[in-house]
């Protein structure tokens, strides 16, 4: 694995995140790829997690390099004890690494929170080891990478953490996740009070049903439909409209929005039609 790929590319000019640098865990693939494509293409500098996938992981520093960005790659897995310590240390010694090169220094301006794992199953169908392991990814992870990085992130930040429209829309087979992300939106509320006088915002980004390789059942035509049918505008969703609406919270432009839930689910289930 190559964690430093890329470092002597040159950032799109005039950029809105030209300078800053980001993590964005679970990046190697789907929305995380996604988000971590459009905020290099925005001039940040970017720091791909991953934990397991490298070829994946390769992948996205290669897509991100042919398109003029910046990027390394780090390995940590999350939901095992320890895991927040290991990332922070990969993401240091990245970012050490790469800092001549790429004319950057140590610290974090941009935090992604977007790894995760899906757990099914109603209540009575779900085991007490995938509710822990399904919190320990999901809610647990994302509370200890952020403690762990606050004394890296600048003052005047961004926290992004990625929600799911499971929060407002109720499914009953994914009873066991949706709480997780729950519990994220809570973190998100009392973050941006906590944080509010160093400058950080934080804020939740919820998408509903976007089509990416961890979602393949959507590639049958009928579940396609099916799915494009929730949304408002009857299609559904690509990592980009998850991105874009990322790269807005972490630019300069969102410095007055936190504590938010944003919807991004495409209108999900609004009403009755």
């Amino acid at each position: 694995m190559n964690t430093v790929a890329g470092v002597k590319s040159t950032a799109k000019a005039g950029g809105k995140l030209t300078g800053k640098v980001a993590l964005v865990t679970g990046s190697s693939r789907g929305i995380g790829r996604g988000i971590a494509e459009r905020l290099a293409a925005d001039g940040a500098f970017v720091v791909v997690h991953y934990a397991g996938n490298a070829a994946a992981a390769d992948e996205t520093l290669a897509r991100i390099t042919a398109a003029g960005g910046r990027a390394v790659a780090i390995r940590a897995e999350l939901g095992v004890p320890g895991d927040a310590e290991a990332l922070w240390t990969a993401f240091d010694d990245a970012v050490a690494a790469a800092g001549p090169a790429a004319g950057i220094g140590p610290g974090l301006d941009i935090l992604v929170n977007n790894a995760g794992i899906s757990t099914y199953g109603r209540i009575h169908e779900v085991s007490e080891a995938d509710f822990d392991r399904v919190f320990a990814v999901n809610a647990k992870a994302p509370f200890f990478v952020i403690r762990q990085g606050l004394e890296r992130l600048r003052d005047g930040g961004r926290i992004v953490n990625i929600s799911s429209g499971v929060t407002r829309i109720a499914f009953p087979s994914t009873t066991a996740y949706s709480m997780t992300k729950g519990a994220l939106n809570t973190l998100t509320l009392t973050l941006a009070q906590d944080l509010g006088p160093r400058g950080i915002t934080v804020n939740a980004v919820a998408p509903g049903l976007v089509h990416t390789d961890a979602a393949d059942w959507l590639n049958d035509p009928a579940a396609a439909k099916q799915g494009a049918a929730y949304s408002a505008f009857d299609r559904l969703g690509e990592p980009a409209d998850i991105a874009d609406i990322v790269a807005f919270l972490a630019s300069d432009d969102a410095r007055w929005i936190t504590g938010q839930y944003i919807d991004g689910t495409g209108g999900a289930l609004l009403g009755v039609s």
